[in-house]
């Protein structure tokens, strides 16, 4: 049997390697913020300044929105950026915090990762089986693509919950030794 010290390491590891991933991941998408930016200013001083638009710019737009809010979305659980409402948590032991953590991985954040990606899957085999593209006349013909995005997000999300809850009972393992 591994001892103590072994197993926590080996947890400490994985989750670790989940978060580089995550990390990895988001800063490479982080680029596209400023491709963002960079297409938002051009949209607007090519319709006000020249009257000129086209669709796909537009969609571009949106679409680089999606890649990095589904794909950060991940990074900012790891990285304990999210939005909590912080009435009591603030104020508990370490130990409170790694069962509050822990207990709200497994019962909310699992339970909702597990039916977004169940529910989108078959959103998206359809999508990709009909290689659907832009509603819009110029539009881009990567809807399929963007669509994929939900699940990837849930994906991403469930295997960086594994990482906290994997914290989380390192956490408790070494405050009752």
């Amino acid at each position: 049997m591994p001892s103590p010290s072994a197993t926590s390491d080996k947890l400490t590891l994985i989750s670790q390697r989940i978060t580089l991933v995550n990390r990895t991941l988001c800063v490479g998408v982080s680029f596209a913020t400023l491709l963002m930016v960079v297409i938002t200013f051009a949209i607007v001083v090519l319709r006000y300044g020249i009257g000129v638009g086209w669709i796909a710019m537009q969609e571009s737009v949106m679409y680089l929105h999606a890649t990095v809010f589904m794909i950060g979305i991940a990074f900012t659980l790891a990285d304990d950026a999210h939005v909590r409402v912080d009435v009591f948590y603030h104020k508990m032991s370490l130990q409170k915090r790694s069962w509050v953590n822990a207990l709200g991985t497994v019962l909310l954040l699992f339970p909702v990762c597990l039916f977004i990606i169940s529910y989108s899957f078959r959103y998206v085999v359809e999508s990709w089986g009909l290689l659907e593209a832009s509603q819009e006349a110029g539009g881009l013909p990567l809807v399929f693509l963007l669509k994929s995005l939900i699940p990837i997000g849930a994906i991403l999300l469930l295997l960086q919950g594994v990482s906290v809850l994997l914290n989380s009972i390192n956490q408790l393992r070494n405050l009752t030794r």
